[in-house]
């Protein structure tokens, strides 16, 4: 299934480093050995002096050096994976394909290609079966100009496709809330912009085969940079150090200053107590809310509507609210009981407000609107059950499970890339280890060639 609009990024996008990728800078060693070989093959009018497994040819007529070749990529997740990092791919095809003749100078051979590749956002499929996948690229051209780039190629697709996959599939868990993406700080900042990437084609994928509306919120404006999102976030435990552990001052301060657009979440495990820290915001902010919006100011009260409020409480401590059952997975971190916990008391947080009666309506509304996200150690299985357990999660931040290499699946995230068929004379033959074979797929469009 292909989605959206057929829309490949630009290439600029992905600021590839060509002088170095030319010269196989991010090439595993094996290849730029055969390459070498290859090109003094070539320089030497090599033809094939061995034994072909090819019985109907001549091979004392084939030009190992200049031999032409079909390569194609796959994915080895299983069930699926949700397919990214093709665009850069090609971005790498194209400025990268080529040699360096003999005053140095790069000849670039892209044109000489034939290319073949799927959509971004795109699923295949894969069994288990290397005689039955479906490929995501297919290259024919001249091995030699291409050797270089199968590990940059392999390593784009892998992690594009590990981290979209991954998002797809907690998305699923979630069965369509909103997730945060919050994995910045567990990678290296330069994959902040393909990570973000790929969680904005997890969440248009899952909302157009669910038929759903979940929302894209990244952290860091890296993150949105390929596909126009922006950063977002609300207050850190740093914070509220600063205000010198007053969440609700903390709070305030946030929506007096901080433009209306950006959600008013606050945190609220500083004190290990969600519940009291919780009602406490809440009482301030609807203070500020009721007091511009009596006033008839309601631009300036909407500033201190709470959006959410989120919990992010350490795996190793048990939150004042929640009493002790004395086994660490009811008791610890963010659990069940405390999100129950927190929607009680906020639900019914206006009770405890000294309020005037006109007010209470309102009261009661503003209340039931605030919403709970849940951060801290959530992961696909972990959503699973406070999903099957209808906890009252409203949206879910994930951070490091997304990165992770889903070895359950069978074989990770691994991409595979194979020499499947060679060129001689004037047609194709099977050329590929055992167990391997060309493939097909229908999803993919044919690039150029």
């Amino acid at each position: 299934m292909t989605l959206f609009n057929n829309k490949r990024l630009d290439k600029k996008l992905f600021a590839i480093d060509v002088e170095r990728m030319q010269l196989g800078w991010y090439s595993d060693a094996y290849f730029i050995n055969i390459f070498n070989i290859l090109e003094t093959l070539a320089k030497e009018n090599y033809t094939f002096q061995g034994i072909s497994d090819i019985k109907e040819i001549n091979e004392k007529l084939v030009n190992t050096g200049d031999l032409k070749v079909e390569m194609q990529f796959f994915t080895r997740r299983k069930p699926f994976s949700l397919i990214a990092g093709v665009d850069e791919s090609l971005a790498i095809l194209e400025d990268c394909t080529g040699y360096f003749d003999e005053n140095n100078q790069f000849i670039n051979t892209y044109e000489q290609l034939e290319v073949e590749a799927i959509q971004d956002g795109t699923f295949a499929f894969y069994a288990g079966d290397p005689q039955n996948v479906q490929p995501v690229l297919k290259v024919r051209g001249r091995y030699r100009d291409i050797a270089k780039l199968e590990t940059p190629i392999l390593g784009a697709l892998t992690e594009a496709s590990r981290v979209a996959t991954n998002v797809y599939n907690v998305l699923e868990a979630t069965q369509g809330k909103d997730v945060l993406f919050f994995p910045a700080r567990f990678t290296h900042y330069k994959l902040q912009a393909l990570h973000g990437y790929a969680y904005s084609l997890a969440v248009q994928a899952y909302n157009h085969k669910h038929n759903k509306n979940s929302s894209t919120f990244v952290s860091t404006d890296d993150q949105g940079d390929w596909w126009g999102g922006k950063g977002g976030g609300t207050v850190a435990h740093s914070a509220i150090a600063c205000f010198l552990g007053d969440t609700a001052e903390t709070m305030a301060q946030f929506s007096r200053i901080i433009p209306i657009e950006v959600p008013r979440i606050a945190l609220v495990d500083f004190h290990n107590d969600c519940v009291g820290d919780t009602l406490l915001v809440m009482e301030k902010m609807f203070e500020k809310y009721w007091q511009y919006y009596s006033e008839g100011n309601l631009e300036e009260a909407k500033k201190y509507k709470l959006f959410a409020v989120r919990s992010d409480t350490s795996g190793s401590m048990r939150d004042i609210s929640v009493e002790p059952l004395g086994a660490e997975e009811l008791d610890l971190g963010v659990n069940p009981r405390l999100v129950w916990n927190m929607r009680k008391a906020i639900d019914h947080a206006y009770l405890r407000w000294n309020i005037p009666a006109p007010a209470r309506d309102l009261a009661i509304t503003w209340c039931k609107d605030v919403k709970i996200v849940v951060t801290g150690g959530f992961n696909v299985e972990k959503i699973k059950k406070f999903e099957k357990l209808q906890v009252p999660v409203d949206i879910y931040g994930v951070g490091s499970s997304l990165l992770e290499n889903c070895s359950y699946h069978g074989s990770g995230n691994d991409f595979t890339a194979d020499i499947v068929r060679v060129f001689i004379g004037d047609q194709w033959y099977p050329m590929a280890k055992v167990g391997r074979t060309h493939c097909n797929n229908p999803n993919l469009e044919l690039i150029k060639g």
